[in-house]
């Protein structure tokens, strides 16, 4: 009886020990982001493909995205603690860039773009 007993006790501690693993990775997951997402358009509202980039103010690495038929753009998964600046261009023509600001409570934000020719 002895050995079934310390079975049943490695066996619980080791679900135990799992249980504890999975719940700090499901924290892990539940971190919150950030989402910046919007659209391009051009002087009359009409939807643009664009190239509209992202850069993290603390690495200073650039992601890029190229907008959808409807103008569209989306980055999600991004650090609430880190500072963004977000800027379109399309054939010669831009806008002014965006801030994203560690400061801000807001976890989605929307930007939209009227790019101009310069």
């Amino acid at each position: 009886m002895n050995g079934v007993r310390r079975t049943l006790i490695a066996s619980l501690a080791a679900a135990a020990l799992a249980a504890a693993a999975g719940s700090a990775l499901a924290q892990e997951k539940d971190e919150p982001t950030r989402s910046v997402k919007g659209v391009v358009m051009d002087e009359q509202e009409h939807p643009l493909q664009a190239v509209v980039q992202l850069k993290n103010m603390r690495t200073l690495d650039v992601k890029s995205f190229h907008t959808d038929g409807e103008g569209r753009y989306y980055f999600y998964g991004l650090d609430p603690n880190v500072d963004y600046e977000v800027k379109a261009s399309s054939q010669g023509m831009k806008d002014k860039t965006r801030k994203v600001s560690s400061f801000s409570s807001e976890r989605e934000l929307f930007y939209a773009f009227e790019l101009k020719r310069e």
